[in-house]
């Protein structure tokens, strides 16, 4: 029998690699920053096409590479970080497996422009598919620009998996707030399709997450700090009264580098118990310091899990020190019986001497004994003077006072003629028929069911899930139709939000504007609502739109059809009547009418039931 296995050619190999490095536009992004970061960059400009399918450029003035390092960045396993298998454990820098640029360019085509401070001129070289096209010397300015065109041209199957520009655009700005949140010092600058995105200047920690999620963000976030042998914790976390329904706004960093940690994300959320409300969570921006040695970090294609060595004590620590924190700025309540805040001693007089008061006392006074005028101290004139003075005017206080009071007769007492006016009641407001108010057709159940009969039996309804039901079918009628009615504010609602969140909200601003959403003017961060629908309370705004984010964010709808879907599911989940909300026998009527006028009233928008039924013969068999 003939020999069966046979090694691969390069670039099928590459494209195989490439299957775990390059996962869409933004595992690009994310590669060619790192390259950048690593370069020593002071300045990074980052210009995308189309959400990055037809351009994704990275420019860089790092140090730049020589022409044999720029030929051999495009080989297998080729990189200037690592050199023997001891170096994996003491990683300080981003990219080192040597594969990064290799797999892109199996599956795109790339220009490379280099040059060192010291050159005179730079190289360019031109690859597509792995095959090198040219290599040329050129005019560039100091560090390397990166062009990625057409990706995945050659791999038709995965190119069609990807999702639109707006899903694509959006896990690029995640993989570019990601990594420009870890390095403050440096410059980051993003286009897209001839538009600025982001500018974010050199900047501390704080500022940089400003300057990314907004103005406002400023005064939601406290800082949060600690030292120990094991770890060293920087950053803030959000406080309780501005957790969101969504998780976009939670970054851990290791030495500089994201990561995705369920272990330490359940450290945090601990730290919050009984601050939050019911499925909110709450923000973070964390920074952690580690010995490289004490951690794994290659256990992940894209390096975002991250394995530690003692990850028990670090639980322990950032969970202590954001308690901590949360209680020293009075965000939480701290419990101290050793130490009285009110009690210490002011900051200007730490330093001085406490100094002894001066006590006199005169030891001749003597209260009980009469003084003559004119004789003994000032203190005994002073005591036997008031003693006098008390002693002999306190009569003269009521000279006069029987000539001024009266005492007046029965018949002149003010208070006897006084009239109280008595309210008639006449009964309710509303008028109520007797016959009417005995024989109801519904009933409540625990504030939770309403129950009704029909002619084989009984009908037991869950309101929440009927109410989401008729609500879903009336927003679609009016999505489609464009025939909501909509509620004026006297005053408008300014929300504010992220770019991410900002960008999200206008894939679907016309679908809210059906429904019965005024938008007024948007600013940077901030987006002012001047009317609502009418089936939506002004205090509900801010959490619908939040739990609609999450649903986008989550489902990530394409098509036209899907959004408005999604849309309508997301608000009639939100503004449902809820489990525990009593409702009148008109209202529970006119509920059980209504979810049996709908199209589709056995279910509801995620195919859940509605109702059930129970039969007089089942009924019967129970006895």
């Amino acid at each position: 029998m003939s020999d069966i296995i046979q090694l691969l050619p390069d670039h099928v190999a590459n494209q195989i690699a490439a299957g775990e490095v390059v996962q869409r536009p933004a595992s690009v992004v994310k590669e060619l920053l790192e390259n950048a970061i690593d370069a020593k960059a002071t300045t990074i400009k980052l210009v995308i096409k189309e959400a990055g399918k037809t351009l994704i450029q990275v420019t860089d003035d790092g140090v730049g590479m020589s022409v044999t390092d720029a030929r051999l960045s495009f080989e297998r396993h080729a990189t200037s970080k690592i050199k023997n298998a001891e170096d994996l454990f003491e990683l300080n820098t981003k990219g080192f497996r040597g594969e990064a640029l290799a797999s892109i360019a199996a599956i795109a085509h790339v220009e490379l422009k280099t040059k060192q401070e010291n050159d005179e001129v730079g190289t360019e070289i031109k690859i597509e598919g792995s095959e090198v096209i040219s290599q040329e010397v050129c005019a560039t300015s100091k560090g390397t620009s990166i062009s990625v065109k057409n990706l995945f041209y050659n791999i038709p199957a995965r190119r069609n998996f990807l999702k639109s520009n707006a899903v694509e655009l959006r896990h690029i700005i995640d993989e570019f707030h990601r990594v420009a949140m870890a390095h403050a010092n440096i410059r980051f600058d993003m286009y897209h399709n001839g538009s600025e995105v982001f500018n974010l200047p050199v900047s501390n920690d704080r500022q940089r997450i400003v300057n990314i999620f907004g103005g406002k963000t400023n005064e939601k976030l406290v800082p949060i700090k600690e030292e120990t042998d094991l770890v060293t914790v920087n950053g803030f976390v959000g406080k309780p009264e501005y957790a969101k329904r969504t998780r976009g706004e939670q970054f851990f960093f290791v030495n500089n580098r994201f990561i995705k940690s369920p272990y330490l994300n359940h450290a945090v959320n601990a730290s919050f118990e009984g601050l939050l409300k019911d499925k909110a969570h709450p923000s973070y921006f964390i920074y952690l310091q580690v010995d490289p040695k004490s951690i794994d970090i290659n256990i992940h294609p894209t390096k975002t899990e991250i394995k530690f060595e003692d990850e028990h004590a670090l639980y322990a620590i950032l969970r202590s020190t954001i308690k901590h924190s949360l209680g020293q700025f009075n965000v939480a309540p701290v419990l101290d019986f050793n130490r009285d805040a009110s009690m210490d001693t002011p900051y200007e007089y730490k330093s001085k001497q406490a100094q002894a008061p001066t006590i006199e006392v005169d030891r001749s006074f003597n209260p009980f004994k009469e003084e003559k005028k004119g004789s003994g101290s000032s203190g005994k004139s002073y005591t036997s003077s008031y003693k006098k003075e008390s002693a002999g005017s306190w009569e003269n206080l009521y000279v006069g006072l029987e000539s001024e009071i009266k005492t007046p007769k029965p018949e002149e007492n003010e208070f006897s003629t006084v009239e109280f006016e008595s309210t008639e009641v006449t009964g309710s407001l509303f008028e109520s028929d007797d016959k009417k108010v005995a024989h109801h057709t519904t009933y409540q159940l625990k504030r939770k069911y309403i129950v009704t009969t029909i002619k084989s039996g009984m009908v037991i309804i869950n309101q929440h899930r009927a109410h989401q039901r008729i609500l879903y079918e009336e927003l679609l009628r009016s999505i489609t139709m464009a025939s909501a009615v909509s509620q004026q504010l006297l005053f408008p609602l300014k929300l504010s939000f992220s770019k991410k969140e900002l960008a999200l909200l206008d894939t679907v601003k016309e679908q809210l504007q059906n429904t019965g959403f005024v938008f007024g003017e948007q600013h940077v961060g901030e987006i002012e609502i001047t009317g609502i629908p009418s089936v939506v309370a002004e205090k509900e705004v801010s959490t619908l739109l939040e739990q609609l984010l999450s649903d986008l964010e989550n489902e990530v709808p394409d098509s036209g059809f899907s959004q408005t879907d999604l849309l309508a599911k997301s608000i009639s989940k939100s503004i449902a009547i809820r489990t525990g909300v009593e409702l009148a026998p008109e209202q529970q009527q006119y509920m059980a009418n209504s979810l049996f006028a709908c199209t589709e009233p056995t279910v509801t928008p995620d195919n859940k039931p509605t109702f059930i039924t129970l039969t007089v013969d089942e009924i019967d068999k129970k006895f």
